[in-house]
């Protein structure tokens, strides 16, 4: 009888530990996000950081993604875009807008939109 008693206990600490082991696994990130939030946030509140700035702290997340193996985040090419076009660099706010559409194909009719003003503005120039 104790000898069953002690092989239970074996068997419920050995279940426990199994538990735990698998709770301490922490989930696998999808994306890269660096400074991406903070851009968007300094980009919308208008907090006077330049563009090529926030170019330079997008650059610097993609540099992070490819290292680390990660995706950059939905809307990340299509804010680099815009900071592009604000910094009077249009070839390559367009070439953001396509690597945004390739990377999330259901961004198309907002990335076709935002290329479709920005042919128009440069047609009225």
């Amino acid at each position: 009888m104790l000898n069953n008693l002690w092989r239970w206990r074996g068997h419920a600490a050995a279940a426990v530990l199994v538990c735990l082991t698998g709770c301490a696994t922490q989930p696998r990130a999808l994306y890269e996000w660096g400074n991406y939030e903070s851009v968007v946030y300094d980009y919308l509140k208008g907090t006077g950081v330049a563009p090529q700035d926030q170019i330079g702290s997008l650059q610097q997340t993609m540099q992070q993604a490819a290292a680390s193996g990660l995706k950059l985040p939905p809307g990340f090419n299509a804010q680099l875009g815009l900071l592009y076009l604000k910094a009077g660099q249009p070839g390559q706010a367009q070439a953001a807008f396509r690597a945004e559409e390739v990377q999330f194909p259901e961004s198309r009719p907002y990335m076709e939109f935002l290329l479709a003003k920005m042919d128009q503005h440069q047609g009225g120039n």
